[in-house]
């Protein structure tokens, strides 16, 4: 069975084989991974079409580089990617970079934890949280 991923790299759109996750598959136009145990700087863009196609749970990370607490949670972000590579793709949008993704995502607090899955948001979280929490919140939100 074959899933679609959009490639967090460059937006285009892929098929992958459910069973083949683990083994790296990379995207088709840019050769980027598609699966990673590590979060993915994403534009406005390409989260949008992510969050379309993905067949994969998406778990973004919308955070700013001046605040403190998603300074604090970014190395848990990184470590629930790890544990959760081939279940999860995990991406961070700088909502600094990108000010309308506030509006968008209706942003009131950073750092903000949005699930989506299969074209839609499944949960949300916002404030910090440990890597463990973010696993066990995530098996709650979209089933990883």
């Amino acid at each position: 069975m074959a899933i679609k991923l959009a490639c967090l790299a460059c937006g285009q759109g892929n098929r992958v084989a459910a069973d083949k996750l683990g083994a790296g598959p990379k995207c088709g136009t840019c050769g980027a991974k598609l699966v990673k145990g590590e979060p993915t700087e994403v534009s406005l863009d390409t989260l949008r079409k992510a969050e379309a196609l993905d067949e994969l749970p998406l778990i973004v990370d919308l955070w700013a580089a001046w605040c403190g607490p998603c300074r604090m949670m970014a190395p848990e972000f990184t470590k629930a990617a790890k544990i959760l590579e081939g279940k999860a793709r995990f991406a961070k949008l700088d909502t600094e970079a990108y000010p309308t993704a506030s509006q968008r995502y209706q942003v009131r607090g950073i750092p903000l934890l949005i699930a989506f899955n299969k074209g839609r948001e499944t949960k949300r979280h916002s404030g910090v949280i440990s890597a463990p929490q973010i696993v066990s919140w995530l098996s709650n939100a979209a089933g990883a």
